[in-house]
């Protein structure tokens, strides 16, 4: 199953920094489970959207030369607040270093202001052509594919009408 938890992508500086916003609705499935009388968004998809803005950060420096970017390591994941239906979580995802296929952020989610979660990440990134020459199509299909989901994040804030 893949997901989209980034509503937009406010900002990017490629090689430095992504802004990308979140709003949790109730209209969200998970929050049925997750609690019934005190929904909230469960701390593992928080850091499923730093991961995520980190990732859109990394393909839009790299111009989308991998059809993989992965969250190998997650350290000092610490959560802070909760983040209610009707609040937007805030991203950002700073690079700090790279070496090789790994890069090194430093992410962070807050709701009016205030961190609800930070985290140092670690992102790998490949091509499926990199173990099987053979794939080199799949990879090319998948770059296309995460082309246009970008473009949707990217540019959504024209599309809704809104000006940030």
């Amino acid at each position: 199953m893949r997901f989209t938890l980034l509503d937009r992508i406010v900002s990017l500086r490629p090689g430095a920094s992504i802004d990308a916003v979140k709003g949790l609705s109730l209209a969200e499935e998970y929050l049925k489970d997750h609690f019934p009388l005190f929904p909230v968004m469960p701390g593992v998809l928080m850091l499923e959207a730093m991961y995520q803005a980190s990732a859109w950060l990394l393909r839009e420096t790299d111009d989308f030369a991998y059809s993989l970017v992965t969250l190998k390591e997650a350290k000092n994941v610490k959560y802070a607040d909760f983040v209610e239906p009707g609040e937007v979580l805030h991203l950002t995802a700073e690079i700090q270093k790279r070496d090789g296929r790994l890069t090194w952020f430093k992410a962070q989610g807050t709701v009016d202001g205030q961190v609800a979660v930070s985290a140092r990440l670690v992102l790998d990134q490949c091509n499926l052509a990199d173990g099987n020459p053979a794939l080199r199509s799949q990879d090319l299909y998948l770059i296309r594919r995460l082309r246009e989901e970008y473009d949707l994040l990217n540019h959504s804030c024209i599309k809704m009408g809104s000006v940030t």
